[in-house]
């Protein structure tokens, strides 16, 4: 079912205008509103609608629309400031697994998006009721209603009969249709959620409302930010007690401008916030910006409704504004003390200190900014919105953001992976700390989130992640400024041995490699370097070198392709000064030899190690420019990042496979079963967790359940090999970690020893113990864990590392956010330290790589399927050469509804 129908709120979601529309469940109380829909549409469009012009067809639909809603059937509206612009319905007939769509849409409505949002919302309607495929009938010459469907993004079969057609439209065929499908909704989606933005960022028109007539007022300062920006448009001044703030025209109201504007600043107390909101609506404001901060539940609640109802979007409240340097704009909306830099680098914010500590440090490294976002609290404009704005503006090429929360993830990730095939997306993660998550938390009203779980969202999404906004702003230089490195293998060269060692260690420390250069290489750098000096790597080329020589040596290692980055690490020596030797001239930009079409510029940093700032920007010549730090770890930390983003860059995006032998309609059947018995959720027992992971294929070592003594001494000597052991395992209701408890009992061999282990759990944990498990001794391999956790905001995250008794103390563990791609397997496979474990290590066995990469996959399909499967913890898994098996299994059951977060909608 569709979170729409089923909750009293209304949805809202955007049209390809950039106006909102209300989505939600017709019913009875509609049905003259839809009427009235259908009465107005032209002749022409009611004939392709009801295939006549005769009113019956439109009074029969309208009945049909508007009927209590049913299994089988659903309709939906799409309605623009309280009126019905749309409507779209399914109803299924004899096979329930097929349903037959139709859809309307006013004439005025037509090709802004309003027909494919209702399908949409209808497809996850069906599929979440289990029908699999929609059917409509259409004539030939109804374009518009079969762009639709052609448009939707799933596969469309069509049999044309004379001028009719016969359309069906599948909606499960698969992971890769339905891959496909969600990049047609993103693309749909970022189109319309641009052109939402225009009347934010390019606005034509700018009330400032709460603009004060006595220096040092928010309203006043953005005023005058504005003024000073050279803004073009109409610009007004909202204060009841003026006529003219700053040189600009000022009226007592919103309600009394003689335009309406399309962007609105808002710097008025939090108690008017919400009728002023409501004034910009019905004056017919496109935008807002709430500068405001301390707002109340009831207030926020006014503002979002007076918003969603005349379909503005907000940026805010508690924030310090937007700017955009676009000769276009020329938009300064905000009260910081400097305008920013016109430029490339797209900047969101949370927090508006953090995002004028970005614009400084930014200014000072010479890269402009093409606009610039705080959102504050992040009612609605997000991080999200400012990455699909960013994509199509033209102008950024490098994304910038700080945000303390997410409001929808999942679909942030998807843009986000998009994005960052374009241009580097940076970002710091911030809340890593429970001090820090909780500062967030009351800073934001966000909700808290785990390290590991964000820390996957960038990881799987492209986005380079700093831990702080010196490190985002040292990353951001070098990006900016030189081209990516291929790998990681880098050359120091330096003037002076104690520096080429600390340049070294840092290297090493950030995971570059700093190699050997090969002989014939450093036969050359000798002939060219003052004597005495150490060619291997790193190069000491000695307080002597001057800029010639350090020129040559560094052109040698450049172009000779054993390396893929250069770090030059230099100190003032008395020697340079008195020879007046400029070193800065070997960091010149290198000419592309003739010769060489193989020759590639590779990425230079600079370490200085007397500088006052942390980094800035040599400008060496022509277009060019290399960063320099003041700590070789800035660098080494800054290469890494370029490097990691090199490699997301090569790598394929990744398919999502879809497991066989799996039985999803088994799994969904014992969930709903356990939920209808324990409504609040719980832990499953043994037998239903083995007959979950049975569900999607899960290797599982064998097991008996057993209710007494006897029970298990038959069940012993029926699993153990001849001559083989059992262990037995405790188990009672809300017992979760058995080793713990010494509820587990290893390595019995013969009856007695299981009799006797039994008669021990049974004096130790009395009636309390309802049964034991008993499986056989599993083979030597090594021990890890594998589970998914369902996050409330991010989705199921799916997690591996080393298992056994020791993986919450030793916390060896990688997470990727579900469902995982092959290439986030491999990444889950090989990011834990214990990961040489599974190749090979010191001689010993191999795993089967293709068992664990299988299992993996079908714990991610596992968490997709049931929203209900809060945690699943395989503990231990052996890993061996004939492949993983699990050897317990624990997994937590909790009442939920599915969420889809790639459907569209507003927060």
């Amino acid at each position: 079912m569709t979170e729409t129908a089923d909750r009293t709120a209304p949805a809202y979601a955007l049209l390809t205008d950039g106006r909102t529309v209300e989505i939600r469940s017709a019913g009875p109380g509609d049905h003259e509103q839809v009427l009235r829909l259908y009465d107005r549409m032209s002749a022409e469009y009611r004939r392709m609608r009801f295939l006549g012009t005769s009113r019956t067809g439109a009074a029969e639909a309208a009945e049909r629309d508007c009927a209590p809603r049913r299994p089988g059937h659903r309709a939906l509206l799409a309605r623009h400031e309280g009126t019905v612009v749309g409507v779209a319905g399914y109803e299924t007939g004899e096979d329930r697994g097929s349903a037959e769509i139709a859809l309307a849409v006013a004439d005025d409505f037509h090709r802004v998006g309003v027909g494919t949002l209702l399908v949409e919302h209808l497809v996850h309607a069906a599929r979440a009721e289990g029908i699999t495929a929609f059917t409509a009938d259409a004539l030939v010459a109804n374009h518009a209603v079969l762009e639709v469907f052609t448009d939707l993004g799933l596969p469309v079969a069509r049999r044309f009969a004379g001028s009719d057609v016969h359309c069906t439209i599948a909606l499960d065929a698969g992971s890769d249709a339905d891959e496909r499908y969600l990049d047609a909704v993103a693309e749909r989606g970022s189109s319309a959620d641009a052109a939402s933005l225009r009347a934010l960022l390019r606005p034509a028109s700018i009330a400032v409302v709460g603009a004060g007539t006595k220096p040092g007022s928010v309203g006043r300062a953005v005023l005058v930010n504005l003024r000073r920006a050279g803004f073009t448009g109409r610009l007004y001044a909202v204060n009841p007690h003026a006529h003219s703030i700053v040189r600009t025209p000022c009226y007592p109201s919103v309600a009394d401008l003689p335009h309406p504007p399309e962007l609105a600043v808002l710097a008025v107390p939090a108690d008017a916030v919400p009728e002023v909101a409501e004034q910009c609506g019905r004056t017919g404001v496109r935008a807002l910006v709430v500068l405001t901060s301390g707002l109340g539940a009831r207030q926020t609640a006014a503002l979002m409704a007076a918003v969603r109802r005349y379909g503005m979007r907000l940026v805010g409240p508690n924030c310090l504004g937007v700017a955009n340097t676009d000769e276009t704009a020329r938009l300064d909306a905000t009260f910081a003390a400097h305008r920013p830099l016109p430029g490339s680098a797209g900047v969101a914010v949370q927090s508006g200190g953090v995002g004028i500590a970005l614009l400084s440090g930014l200014a000072r490294l010479g890269i402009g900014v093409s606009s610039f976002v705080s959102l504050g609290d992040k009612y609605d404009v997000s991080g999200n919105d400012l990455l699909q704005w960013w994509e199509g503006d033209g102008v950024t090429d490098l994304a910038v953001l700080h945000v303390e929360s997410f409001g929808n993830p999942r679909a942030f990730s998807r843009t986000a992976r998009r994005v960052a095939r374009r241009m580097p997306v940076l970002t710091v993660d911030a809340g890593r700390s429970q001090a820090g998550r909780r500062a967030a938390a009351s800073h934001t009203a966000a909700a808290a989130t785990p390290t590991m779980t964000r820390q996957a969202l960038f990881a799987q999404a492209g986005i380079t992640a700093t831990t702080t906004v010196a490190e985002l702003l040292d990353t951001a230089a070098l990006l900016h400024a030189q081209p990516l490195p291929s790998g990681t293998r880098v050359a120091v060269i330096s003037n002076a041995g104690g520096a080429t060692v600390l340049a070294a260690d840092a290297c090493a420390e950030a995971g570059l490699s700093v190699p050997e250069l090969p002989a014939g290489l450093t036969a050359a750098l000798a002939a060219v370097l003052p004597e005495g000096a150490s060619v291997a790597n790193p190069v000491d080329a000695t307080a002597a070198v001057d800029s010639d020589a350090l020129r040559a040596c560094v052109e040698l290692i450049s172009g000779h392709g054993c390396v893929d980055a250069v770090l030059v690490a230099l100190v003032p020596t008395a020697l340079t000064e008195a020879t007046g030797d400029d070193l800065l001239r070997a960091l010149a930009p290198l000419e592309e030899p003739s010769d060489r079409p193989d020759w590639r510029r590779r990425p230079m940093a600079a370490v200085l190690l007397d500088q006052a700032e942390s980094v800035r920007l040599l400008r060496t010549g022509g277009d060019t420019a290399v960063p320099a730090y003041a700590d070789p770890r800035s660098a080494a930390r800054a290469l890494a990042h370029a490097a990691a983003r090199s490699r997301w860059l090569r790598r394929p995006p990744g398919t999502v496979p879809a497991p066989t032998g799996t039985d999803p309609a088994a799994a969904r059947a014992l969930v709903d079963a356990y939920l209808a018995t324990y409504p609040e959720g719980g832990w499953l027992d043994p037998a239903r967790c083995a007959t979950l992971l049975d569900a999607y294929g899960i290797r599982q070592q064998p097991w008996a359940w057993c209710e007494d003594e006897q029970a298990a001494v038959e069940a012993a000597a029926r699993l153990a090999a001849p001559g083989g052991r059992v262990a037995l395992k405790a188990y009672w209701p809300g017992l979760l970690h058995k080793s713990d408890q010494g509820a587990v009992l290893l390595d019995l061999a013969g009856d007695d020893a299981v009799r006797a282990a039994h008669r021990d759990l049974a004096a130790r944990f009395g009636d309390v113990m309802t049964g034991v498990l008993v499986q056989p001794m599993a083979g030597r391999g090594t021990e890890l864990v594998a589970g998914v956790v369902q996050d409330e905001v991010f989705g199921p995250l799916v997690l591996f590392g080393l298992g056994g008794t020791a993986t919450e103390l030793l916390a060896d563990h990688a997470g990727r956010l579900a469902p995982l791609t092959d290439q986030d397997v491999h990444d889950l496979i090989v990011s834990p330290r214990c990961a040489p474990l599974l190749f090979g290590y010191r001689g010993g066995p191999t795993a089967d790589l293709e068992s664990l990469e299988q299992l993996l996959l079908r714990l991610s399909t596992m968490a997709c399927d049931l929203p209900e499967l809060a945690e699943a913890d395989i503990n231990p898994l052996l890993a061996r050469r004939d492949g993983a098996t699990a050897l317990d299994a624990r997994i937590h059951l909790l009442p939920r509804r599915a969420h889809d977060p790639y459907l569209r909608r507003l927060r």
